[in-house]
């Protein structure tokens, strides 16, 4: 794969993903490169178009087994994406802590739940380009209905959210709708619901979309 230029396209077998100007990039061509490859040959394809804002909220799921992580690493490495993630305080701690701030990870003091929204959209606000990517399940468990945690943050910070789901069953990234403004939390969750009872996650009965 040879240096883009933006917007660029990441191509993975027959299928082609433009990745915008707007949305901010890092990592090597050559990291780039093998980390396509290896969701190639794992039989991984890309369904759907990126969003391309400069600030916004990538919502990954179903979350149900730790290879969710390793798949959702490799597309960022894929798109050479520069993403953040916030992460319990205390995993930021020597000797892991310079690895997980090098791959995006800002630290959050959980134990002031309170504050944390606030706290994350205001960080967000003012940065000049930020894309947070998480798990809107909150945990690999069962679990319904779903934390809204997320929504609450992209009303807040007033940036689009993305879904994107992990389909195991038919090898497919799903670069899904795109909300862009949070208006009624309770209606639009039922959106996402929707998008993701078509996705089959690596342990399905761990995915729960509906009452």
């Amino acid at each position: 794969m040879t240096e883009p230029s933006h917007p660029s396209t990441y191509s993975q077998s027959a299928n082609i993903v433009i990745v915008g100007k707007n949305i901010p990039r890092k990592w090597p061509n050559w990291l780039s490169t093998f980390a396509a490859w290896v969701l190639t040959k794992r039989g991984w394809h890309v369904e759907g178009e990126l969003i391309n804002q400069k600030k916004a909220i990538l919502a990954v799921a179903p979350h149900t087994s730790n290879w969710d992580f390793f798949i959702g690493l490799f597309i960022v490495f894929s798109f050479k994406l520069n993403i953040n993630f916030f992460g319990k305080h205390t995993i930021f701690k020597p000797p892991l802590g310079a690895i997980v701030r090098r791959l995006g990870g800002i630290p959050v003091e959980r134990s002031k739940a309170h504050g944390v929204v606030t706290s994350i959209a205001n960080r967000i606000k003012e940065a000049d380009s930020l894309i947070l990517a998480l798990a809107p399940e909150g945990t690999r468990s069962p679990i319904y209905p779903w934390k809204t945690g997320f929504m609450h943050i992209a009303r807040e910070a007033e940036i689009p959210i993305q879904v994107i789901g992990l389909d195991y069953a038919r090898k497919a990234i799903v670069l899904g709708p795109i909300i862009q403004k949070v208006t009624n939390i309770d209606e639009q969750m039922q959106t996402i619901y929707a998008f993701y009872d078509n996705v089959c996650a690596k342990y399905p009965k761990n995915c729960i979309t509906k009452p």
